[in-house]
Parts: structure tokens; C-alpha cells; sequence
């Protein structure tokens, strides 16, 4: 029996590893710009989780809040940006807005975490390519989370409806293209406001994460993750490593 299990073991730490190596090399920019407007507390703790999760993909990550990394000889060593609460203008210039479209198109990744949806409030290309624009949220409150797609690698590990705590994102200008990953059950959530937006128009559920592919980049987002302590959560962290996961493949 302590052959079989020392055997086990073996192949447990092998498949691990290979996991890993299928990560090592490559690397992520963290990036956390907020322009003029509400600035969350929550950054530094959601750097900490991105960072530690990239460790366990063998990922390196450059955590950076200035807008002038996007900059092309800078950006083309980034398998992923992952805008993690940015708000409001991330970039300072239109030569900068170009440089992020070319990154894009040139096939690389692209991670949302919560407020990134209210970055780059003007710029239409932004929104298609994040998958929507943010709009507003009721207050702060528990409620149902339903898994529409169970199968991708960001939700595999969570229960079909997930039972959590947070401010529950309406974005409007939804790409259509976009395959959503998370839905809030809007029957478990107290808005006085509801019927202004989103009312019925996807009945009792609301988009909250999801993936696509846009114009020869991947995109990820996640709505969720506005209180620090989120960020400790192993539910949370493994939504978004799977997130950071499909981005990399």
C-alpha cells in the first residue's frame, strides 16, 4: 500500500508540474490606473491575490499604475494585461488607445476584475472589446449566483449556485458576442431601481462574468471582487485564475 500511494504521489507532483510549465515564460502586466473618480480600497489586496496565483501558474507579473508602460517596445513581452479595479481613464493619449488595440489584435490576452468595466467610459472600441460598459449597482448585499457555464476553467470548482456577497454590476452596451460564465439571480437581490435598468431584459438573471474572443485577443472578465477580503476567498481566487488560465492557452 506505501508503494501505491508513493506512486500516487509521484504522479500527482508530475501532473502538477506540467501544469505549471505549461505557464512558465510567460508574463502578465497587472495594471491599475484609476483616473478622476471613486477609487476602490481593494487594489492592493487584489494585486496580492493576482500575484500569488500567478506564482502557482509559474507566471511572472509587473504590477504597474502608469499609463506610459503602454507603450509598444513595453507591452509586446506581456502575454496578458489584467486591469484589476482600474476605473475611469486608464490611458492618458490616443497614441497609447492604439497601442493597447494593436496589442489586442495582435492575439494576446486581456483579464477585467470588477470596476474594470468603468474604465475608458467614452471609448466605444473599449466596451466591445471588455464586453460591456458599467451602468450602476444596488447596494452592497448577499445574493444568488447561478453558473451558466459550468464547464469552463473558471467555474469549474463552484457550485451551481454560488452564494455570495458584493456589489452586483448592471452594465449596459453588452457585446453580444460575449459567452457568459456568471449570471446574478436578480429574485435574491433588494433594488428599488430595477425597473430603470436592467428591468426584465434577461428575465431574472444578469450577466456578471464572462469570455470571448475579440478581434485576434482573448478576454475574461469578472464583475465580482469588491471588498478586500475577496480576495482571501479560494472560490473567488479560483475564478480568477481559471480566468487568467484561458487567457494564457
Amino acid at each position: 500500500m506505501k508503494q501505491v500511494l508513493i506512486i500516487l504521489l509521484v504522479f500527482i507532483s508530475i501532473g502538477s508540474q506540467a501544469q505549471n510549465d505549461s505557464y512558465t515564460g510567460k508574463q502578465v502586466l497587472i495594471y491599475t490606473r484609476n483616473g478622476e473618480g471613486y477609487v476602490h480600497d481593494n487594489i492592493d489586496a487584489s494585486v496580492e491575490a493576482l500575484v500569488e496565483i500567478c506564482e502557482t501558474m509559474s507566471v511572472s507579473a509587473i504590477i504597474s499604475d502608469d499609463p506610459d508602460v503602454f507603450e509598444s517596445k513595453k507591452l509586446k513581452k506581456f502575454d496578458a494585461v489584467i486591469f484589476t479595479n482600474t476605473n475611469n481613464e486608464a490611458f492618458v493619449n490616443e497614441k497609447q488607445r492604439e497601442i493597447f488595440q494593436e496589442y489586442i489584435r495582435s492575439g494576446k490576452g486581456f483579464v477585467g476584475i470588477h470596476s474594470a468595466c468603468g474604465s475608458e467610459r467614452d471609448w466605444p472600441w473599449f466596451w466591445s472589446m471588455l464586453g460591456g460598459k458599467f451602468v450602476r449597482h444596488p447596494k452592497f448585499q448577499e445574493f444568488d449566483i447561478k453558473v451558466i457555464d459550468p464547464g469552463h476553467l473558471s467555474t469549474k470548482d463552484l457550485e451551481l449556485t454560488w452564494k455570495w456577497e458584493d456589489e452586483c454590476y448592471y452594465i449596459d452596451h453588452l457585446n453580444p458576442a460575449i459567452n457568459v460564465l456568471l449570471a446574478a439571480d436578480l429574485t435574491t437581490i433588494t433594488d428599488d431601481k430595477r425597473n430603470v435598468y436592467p428591468g426584465t431584459v434577461f428575465g431574472d438573471l444578469f450577466p456578471l462574468a464572462w469570455y470571448h474572443e475579440f478581434e485576434g485577443g482573448k478576454v475574461w472578465y469578472s464583475a465580482l471582487g469588491h471588498k478586500i477580503e475577496h480576495y482571501k476567498d479560494i472560490d473567488f481566487r479560483n475564478h480568477l485564475k481559471g480566468g487568467i488560465q484561458w487567457v494564457l492557452d
